[in-house]
């Protein structure tokens, strides 16, 4: 049995408070996690956790264990973070990117990245949700990282806040696509396609206050990247926003709205070590933001 991975689990529902909130964190289903978890109890011979139809409480032999499993885990992602550093420490830039940013903007930073190290040094990209690429950021795993705002990075070296365009892309064929002055209530009646909450709940809850403000209370429906959801607007029940400029895709219509409120916030999150890096990187956002 693969130990740090099942304690991981533990630790994620002891987070969570519930199994299907621990999968999504986790991005697995619930089957396998409850499963790994029963066998990480037969493994140590306790109970960890209760199961009640409310959610998922600590036993008491699991509130004395989860300390130290908290310890393992996150000595188990330090020493790969070291691992991953050793191995690759020759000039190497490990960064990571927000899968919010566009590919525009993501190649702009690998070449801004590979001025700062040289010819022949590697540069390595990871793409990820905030709340993974804080986890990862914490241990040791990039050098630098753009994340979305608000996040929670108490702790981590960060450089200011950024503000790059983000469109509201709507089905072509509804009324606010062809209204002379769009409104967000005129999007009523059409779900909001986002990324997972657990993907960065501070930026999700922010945006769902926006639009609140602005008279609409549209329900959810969950869309990873910008793929899914021009897909999900195409077949014309959906809107959602994205930071892609507008381009050429059937069914999908670009809406300039609101453009500072809607703008999509970006930080530069780095280890100490890596400023030159996260300037050139922090250079890039500028580029791009609103004026």
């Amino acid at each position: 049995m693969d130990l740090v991975r099942h304690l991981r689990f533990f630790v994620a529902v002891a987070d969570e408070g519930h199994f299907g909130r621990a999968a999504a964190a986790l991005e697995m289903t619930q089957p396998p996690l409850s499963q790994g978890l029963r066998r990480l109890e037969q493994q140590l011979g306790v109970e960890l956790i209760h199961r009640t139809r409310q959610g998922a409480m600590l036993t008491s032999a699991g509130l004395q264990l989860l300390p130290r499993a908290r310890l393992l885990v996150d000595d188990a992602e330090q020493l790969l973070a070291e691992s991953q550093r050793i191995a690759n420490a020759r000039g190497a830039v490990h960064w990571a990117v927000t899968a919010a940013l566009p590919d525009r903007m993501i190649t702009a930073c690998v070449t801004a990245l590979c001025a700062t190290v040289g010819a022949g040094a590697a540069v390595s990209t990871t793409v990820g949700t905030t709340v993974d690429l804080v986890t990862d950021m914490r241990a040791g795993l990039y050098d630098v990282a753009v994340v979305e705002h608000p996040a929670l990075i108490d702790g981590l070296a960060t450089g200011p806040v950024v503000k790059v365009p983000r469109w509201l892309v709507v089905p072509s064929g509804h009324r606010v696509a062809v209204a002379e002055r769009p409104t967000f209530p005129m999007l009523a009646g059409l779900t909001f396609a986002h990324p997972p909450r657990a993907a960065n709940p501070p930026a999700f809850d922010t945006v769902l206050d926006l639009l609140r403000e602005r008279g609409l209370d549209a329900p959810t429906v969950v869309a990873r990247d910008d793929r899914a959801l021009l897909a999900a607007v195409a077949a014309g029940t959906t809107f959602g926003l994205t930071a892609s400029p507008p381009a050429s895709a059937p069914g999908v219509t670009w809406l300039r709205m609101a453009p500072q409120a809607i703008a999509l916030r970006l930080r530069v999150i780095r280890r100490p070590e890596a400023e030159a890096q996260a300037d050139a990187v922090d250079r890039v956002l500028y580029r791009e933001r609103l004026r």
